[in-house]
């Protein structure tokens, strides 16, 4: 039974704990599943993603920005969550393409429709069944972020602004695509936040193994 997850969420939101999570937890019901990553997600993504977060790329313009984050999605798609969704697996991915809408588009102020296009180019259309977005504030995600001592890239080190234009981005793409978006409250302690993801998934391979029967 094949199925596509995504991940989203303003940085620091705990998208990598919950799609972790999940993982396990779907394992444990005897899914097959692949859990991937964006950027990277390949040995070539990974390269890519050293580039896209090296805090010292000060100068990378956004054009840029945009192009690297599409190469390194290309790759994961043909390399990764295409012949995984052949297989009929279940992938769960840290990030998808709505992260170029909210990051480069709502954020940087790219053209959306330009944007779109590229990323139906690096795709080749494939799209998430479902799209959690894991919703918290800037402020909170950022000093979370700190506060975990992990990886403090180039897009992190952002003004305030930004991280606010990406999460207002984040939300009205939320609002347009009701059916594949669920907003969760990330502000919760990590085990709601994974309880309610869990029912959320659950119910939708409840959905589908009831049109496949």
């Amino acid at each position: 039974m094949s199925l596509f997850i995504s991940f989203e969420g303003p940085d620091g939101s705990g998208k990598t704990t919950q799609a972790r999570l999940l993982v396990e937890w779907l394992r444990q019901q005897g899914y097959p599943v692949v859990l991937t990553r964006e950027p990277g997600g390949t040995d070539i993504g990974e390269q890519i993603r050293l580039v896209l977060h090296d805090p010292h790329n000060t100068e990378m313009d956004a054009r840029t920005e945009i192009l690297l984050y599409s190469a390194s999605r290309a790759q994961l798609v043909a390399q990764c969550i295409q012949p995984a969704l052949e297989a009929g697996h279940i992938v769960v991915s840290d990030r998808y393409a709505d992260s170029t809408l909210a990051y480069q588009g709502y954020g940087r102020g790219l053209d959306l429709e330009v944007l779109r296009a590229i990323t139906a180019f690096a795709t080749r259309g494939v799209l998430p069944d479902l799209t959690l977005y894991l919703d918290v504030a800037p402020e909170e995600g950022l000093q979370r972020r700190r506060a975990e001592g992990g990886e403090w890239n180039r897009l992190d080190a952002e003004a305030s602004d930004f991280h606010r234009r990406v999460r207002a981005g984040y939300l009205e793409l939320a609002s347009s695509d009701p059916q594949r978006w669920v907003i969760v409250d990330a502000a919760r302690p990590v085990e709601e936040v994974q309880a309610q993801i869990r029912q959320v998934v659950g119910a939708m391979l409840d959905q589908k193994r009831a049109i496949q029967s």
